[in-house]
């Protein structure tokens, strides 16, 4: 079935994904995406610091390209990384660097983690951004605490497609915290965003469709020098039957 291959080629793309984040740890690891080329297998790696992932004269691509050969029966995998534009509006690197922080200073400075992201990202642009950070925080209860700035959509077919989400966690002596980072950038378009048109741009826009209705006087010339077509004429023969048939039935109508 063509559908299971579909369904085979998706799921060996998700493992390769989960295979490069989990050994890209601490370089600001964003995403990964996978094409098929003639050549082979291209991998993209988008990350806030490329030159950790490449190291010493590409001895970590090297290593990560065998890995992958044999792990998942690649042929010819080329890896390219590129380097994240905004680090700020990317959900996976806040996540990360949350968990850095949280592992180095410990759960006694959460909440200055927490408003320090939270900032940063709202300075770079972002319309809205949330973080929830649940564990053994600050004792030795469970608890989620919540951060949150600007606008968010939580419902509707815009929280899945313009909300970009992260999860990570942070392992620490008291156990492991959970970190969850949501982000609404400023290029996700809402439903309710309107834009109302002037007169101006009115007449322009109904001035531009008219044009393209109406042909030009080139296409009226081209028109106009094409040859018409002849109507083709009857042979003498059938003519002269049509007269004589006439003829006949005009003697009968006399009689």
């Amino acid at each position: 079935m063509i559908e299971r291959k579909f369904i085979a080629q998706k799921m060996k793309e998700f493992q390769i994904q989960e295979f490069v984040s989990t050994n890209l740890k601490n370089v600001g690891h964003s995403h990964t995406k996978m094409q098929r080329t003639p050549l082979g297998e291209k991998i993209i790696i988008y990350a806030s610091r490329p030159g950790l992932i490449v190291g010493r004269k590409g001895e970590n691509i090297r290593g990560l390209t065998k890995l992958l050969k044999k792990k998942f029966n690649l042929e010819n995998p080329q890896i390219e990384i590129n380097e994240v534009e905004n680090v700020n509006l990317d959900a996976h690197i806040m996540a990360e660097r949350i968990v850095d922080s949280l592992e180095k200073f410990g759960t006694n400075k959460f909440k200055g983690i927490g408003h320090k992201i939270m900032t940063d990202v709202m300075n770079a642009g972002a319309r809205g951004i949330e973080v929830i950070i649940s564990g053994k925080i600050p004792s030795s209860r469970a608890k989620s605490w919540r951060f949150y700035s600007g606008y968010l959509k939580k419902c509707g077919d815009i929280a899945l497609t313009g909300v970009d989400i992260a999860y990570a966690s942070a392992k620490l002596k008291t156990g492991i915290v959970g970190v969850k980072v949501s982000i609404m950038p400023p290029n996700t378009k809402l439903p309710d965003d309107i834009q109302i048109l002037k007169e101006e741009e009115r007449t322009k826009k109904t001035e531009e469709e008219k044009k393209e209705e109406t042909p030009t006087n080139e296409e009226k010339k081209d028109e106009s020098e094409k040859p018409k077509k002849k109507r083709k004429s009857k042979p003498k023969k059938l003519k002269e039957e049509n007269k004589n048939d006439a003829q006949d039935k005009g003697n009968k109508s006399n009689e």
